[in-house]
């Protein structure tokens, strides 16, 4: 291989952003390299081996209907499967699997090493290479000297820039725990002009199971059967186990607030700032002062590991005190730590210099996922590194990049949020950040997004055939229960009741055959009958936040030279360089008076064109 190999698109880092960026990239026809300082460590979970959850799994599905990897690996590694908040409505309905963390990898390599276009090499990229005449990426150049070329290139270096491991007083250089960080590249993205900062996050210590009592732990099962992740996984196969509940005490906190002056963070020794909604064991003991207990999942780390995650214990006080603070809980009085929590600092990029599409708004071709753009968590990488991916293909071949809306999806609410607001914190998913959460259900992420995926070709052909089978499907049933009547009100009228299910309608109307249907056409077809009313006044609102959205801003617009903007607007508007007058009004410190001062002068503008 010579000093400057050529490819159209390079992906840097093989986490789970680069993972998706380099699936996406390749199916739509790049060549595409994969550099990594380790490709053991391709798809590696590092914190938890949970795929999923609260907004999350969502997020998941909708990745899996564009066409993307993460469904179809969590499928592939899932040892237990749950659909959490099923006691509330569809909106908040989120799949979850705990997985196994090799198998996961394995899932996600074997995946890639198929894509006979796709190049996975050792490198540890140091530099970034412009074409300073046009300000476009040219290259990487790496520590081991060389440099290769490239039209576009998506960076998804995770929490290695210029990592740093926390554990008590102890610390020392890191991406992850023995791992090396990246130091080069963040001095690098300083020097082509990039405004970074510093976040913080934190694992927790993994006990021994062997030394875990779990005969005295509340047992938390899995669903049966488990609810797959993808729409085209046939089901699951691996082995399920359970997981299990604990809780801290008193003497939990007791032990934490005796130690608090040998807590990075609370020294001083940690600067960064943390997770808000993820925070540590010891961030909660401060905060939540009165609350007597706080919930600990023990979860399995594989099917042939020893190691239990300790989820909820995230920490970096010293070895001896969390020693002393795990043997405190009950079932983990004899639990030896295998593994340390530790808290890690690292640099990210201010996403406000990212468009809606990923692309960096200073060197065209650029593109920057995961948490180099301030999130957290496997799912929110993913759907970055998925969405840059397909732009940065989309670049090389000279097509227009695609964005996502919040009215599309939640990874369209996340790129939303990062690029219109920024962060000051890891960012972390919820359903309550999306105005439209009914639209955005997990059932029905193959609906709204399918379509886009095949539009963009990485959809392939049978994913569109299950797809539009189930569609069918969905259209036939919808059609039978309007057209059967029980004592003149038709079947789908009579579904709209909550205390009516399809086994009650086939026996008032017996033509109504439903066990042809699959079950994910039922729920399908019953969720839209049930919230038909909610579902369309949300509809009704998608329609004006679009009629917003639809009336674009050029990126090229003067702010300064547009009368009647208050200064505070023009300074944020021009940070942000707004494409539609919907984003500009998510702009924060941006009035209605703002917008409507801007709705005046796109009209005179327009008019005068």
């Amino acid at each position: 291989m010579s000093l400057t190999d050529h490819f159209d698109v390079i992906v840097v880092g093989g986490g789970h952003a680069g993972v998706e960026a380099a699936w996406a990239a390749v199916h739509l026809g790049c060549k595409t390299a994969l550099l990594t300082m380790d490709i053991s460590a391709i798809g590696r979970m590092s914190c938890n081996p949970a795929i999923g959850g609260t907004a999350k799994g969502q997020m998941v599905r909708e990745i899996d209907a564009l066409g993307g990897l993460m469904g179809l690996a969590a499928d592939a590694a899932g040892i237990q499967f749950r659909i959490l908040n099923r006691s509330q409505g569809p909106a908040v309905w989120a799949p979850r699997a705990q997985a196994d963390r090799k198998l996961y990898h394995q899932a996600a390599l074997s995946r890639l090493r198929e894509l006979s276009n796709l190049h996975i090499l050792t490198e540890t990229v140091e530099d970034i290479v412009l074409d300073e005449s046009s300000r476009r990426i040219a290259g990487v150049v790496c520590a081991s000297g060389r440099r290769y070329q490239c039209q576009a290139a998506v960076l998804t270096p995770g929490t290695f820039l210029r990592g740093l491991i926390h554990l008590g007083a102890e610390q020392w250089p890191a991406g992850r725990i023995d791992e090396p960080p990246a130091q080069a590249l963040s001095a690098s993205l300083g020097r082509i002009g990039f405004q970074t900062a510093r976040l913080k996050t934190g694992t927790p210590p993994r006990v021994d199971a062997a030394t875990v009592d779990f005969d005295s732990l509340e047992l938390q099962p899995g669903d049966v059967p488990p609810t797959p992740f993808s729409f085209i996984s046939p089901g699951i196969t691996t082995t399920q186990v359970p997981c299990w509940i604990t809780q801290t005490n008193s003497r939990t906190h007791d032990i934490i607030r005796a130690n608090l002056d040998r807590a990075p963070l609370y020294t001083g020794q940690i600067s960064a700032t943390g997770p808000r909604y993820c925070p540590s064991i010891e961030t909660k003991i401060v905060r939540f002062a009165d609350k007597p207990r706080h919930q600990i999942f023990l979860e399995p780390e594989g099917l042939d590991s020893d190691w239990i995650y300790c989820n909820g214990l995230s920490t970096s006080l010293p070895r001896d005190v969390q020693d002393n603070m795990i043997h405190s809980i009950g079932g983990l009085s004899r639990a030896r730590i295998v593994r340390y929590g530790y808290a890690i600092e690292y640099d990210f990029v201010h996403p406000e210099q990212l468009s809606p599409t990923l692309q960096t708004k200073t060197i065209a071709g650029l593109f920057l996922a995961g948490q180099i753009n301030g999130t957290s968590g496997y799912e929110e990488a993913a759907g970055q590194g998925l969405v840059a991916g397909i732009n940065a293909a989309r670049l090389v071949a000279g097509s227009d990049l695609i964005t996502i809306g919040r009215d599309q999806a939640y990874i369209g609410v996340m790129i939303d949020d990062l690029v219109t607001k920024g962060t000051t914190e890891p960012y972390r998913m919820f359903t309550s950040r999306a105005e439209f959460r009914l639209c955005l259900r997990s059932d029905n992420a193959d609906q709204r997004l399918t379509p886009l995926g095949r539009d963009v070709g990485l959809v392939d052909d049978h994913r569109w055939s299950v797809f539009s089978a189930k569609q069918r499907d969905i259209e036939q049933l919808t059609e039978l229960l309007s057209s059967l009547r029980h004592q003149g009100r038709t079947c789908l009228d009579l579904l709209r009741n909550p205390d009516v299910s399809f086994a009650e309608l086939s026996s008032l109307v017996p033509q109504l055959a439903v066990e042809v249907f699959s079950a994910e056409v039922l729920d399908a077809v019953r969720i839209c009958a049930r919230y038909a009313g909610y579902i369309d006044r949300q509809q009704r609102q998608v329609e004006r936040f679009r009629s917003l959205e639809d009336k674009h801003l050029s990126a090229t617009l003067d702010y300064s030279s547009v009368p009647g903007l208050r200064i505070e607007a023009r300074e944020r508007l021009l940070a942000v360089s707004p494409t539609s007058l919907g984003q500009a009004a998510r702009i924060p410190g941006i009035s209605p008076a703002d917008i409507a001062v801007l709705m005046v002068h796109r009209k005179r503008i327009s008019k005068i064109k």
